[in-house]
């Protein structure tokens, strides 16, 4: 779900840039630095899943897991899916460094979404948090979908057939993300419940 260089009109870098860098600035000040490890463990998990890379029709999809890094971390979801972006772009040229800021706004904010919606459902009954975890996983992929077509339409009237064929082909992806999401948080929920609290300092 990368977008690449001299794909997006200025206008649409200029306003991805500007919502990361806030996301980002707002992410590192709600940090609780003893979230590092987490916050490091799951940007890497990200730069990974990203990087397997499936054919499906005339286009390749891959795991996103912004649903699980947006339900563990809140805000910092930011500063962890820019830092993945970022190396994934310098290393691999996957995405760019001119849409990073569009990037990151399209796989941080629906996380941070789900991270509002779903994460108070966590503390319910195995079946609810099975449940709000699907939905998670699901949604998240589903809305980094939605915003990266809406940033393909506004930026070429000629990209609009190419930003619905990028929202179709991404429903497998979404209900593949909400099954791992869904095992995932339910495995958390097992060994590690703390992961899973809500710290006041992170409202």
């Amino acid at each position: 779900m990368h977008i690449s260089e001299g794909v997006l009109s200025p206008p649409v870098l200029l306003a991805g840039t500007v919502l990361a860098v806030s996301g980002v600035a707002v992410g590192l000040k709600k940090m609780d630095y003893q979230q590092l490890v987490t916050v490091a463990l799951l940007s890497s998990a990200f730069f990974v899943a990203s990087l397997i890379h499936v054919p499906i029709g005339p286009g390749n999809i891959h795991l996103v897991l912004n649903g699980i890094m947006g339900i563990l971390l809140g805000w910092a979801c930011f500063p962890a899916i820019a830092i993945a972006l970022l190396l994934q772009a310098i290393l691999f040229q996957f995405g760019g460094l001119t849409t990073l800021g569009t990037n990151t706004i399209i796989m941080a904010f629906p996380a941070l979404i789900c991270w509002y919606l779903f994460q108070p459902l966590l503390a319910g009954s195995p079946a609810r948090r099975s449940a709000a975890s699907f939905l998670c996983g699901f949604l998240s992929v589903c809305l980094s979908a939605l915003l990266a077509a809406m940033c393909l339409s506004l930026s070429q009237e000629a990209f609009v057939s190419a930003a619905r064929l990028l929202v179709l082909i991404h429903i497998p992806v979404m209900i593949i993300d909400g099954i791992v999401t869904m095992y995932a948080i339910s495995f958390i929920a097992r060994v590690k419940p703390e992961l899973l609290r809500r710290p006041a300092d992170r409202n």
